[in-house]
């Protein structure tokens, strides 16, 4: 198990970090192309979290990030996520609390990035907290670069 946490921890390289250290409220005065941004990587984060929900992994890390490719092969990933996520059984439900752009994240380069942050409901786990880190690549769409759930 302390093997299936490290591998998902390399997969969320940039979440661990951020926790405490970003405002993750949506600022009410920020730029129209930051909140268009934001609202375009919360609705790629909520494909990508279908996929994951229906036990996909393999297709969630082919349509992830070149920085999750990078840091871990699709077989660790697939085992991890099927050590992780399966326990927790069926989605019961999935609230959008907040969402925040950003430039900058510890530990990674410069780039876009939406930080997104659910409450949510499993069979198996009543309440928890999953985030996503958005990364916008070089093709300009918008990938997972981090899950993390607790």
């Amino acid at each position: 198990m302390r093997r299936v946490s490290r591998i998902v921890l390399a997969v969320c390289v940039v979440v661990g970090a951020t926790r405490g250290q970003l405002s993750f409220a949506m600022q009410e005065h920020a730029p129209q192309a930051q909140l268009d941004a934001v609202q375009l990587a919360a609705r790629d984060a909520e494909e990508w979290m279908t996929k994951l929900d229906a036990g996909k992994y393999a297709e969630c890390w082919t349509e992830a990030s070149q920085m999750v490719k990078n840091a871990v092969t699709m077989e660790k990933f697939e085992s991890s996520m099927k050590a992780v996520h399966d326990p927790m059984g069926k989605l019961e439900s999935r609230k959008l609390q907040s969402a925040s752009y950003t430039t900058l994240l510890p530990g990674v380069p410069s780039g876009e990035y939406v930080v997104i942050l659910y409450e949510t409901s499993f069979d198996h786990k009543p309440t928890a907290q999953e985030t996503v880190i958005m990364s916008r690549e070089k093709d300009k769409v918008w990938r997972v670069a981090g899950y993390y759930i607790k």
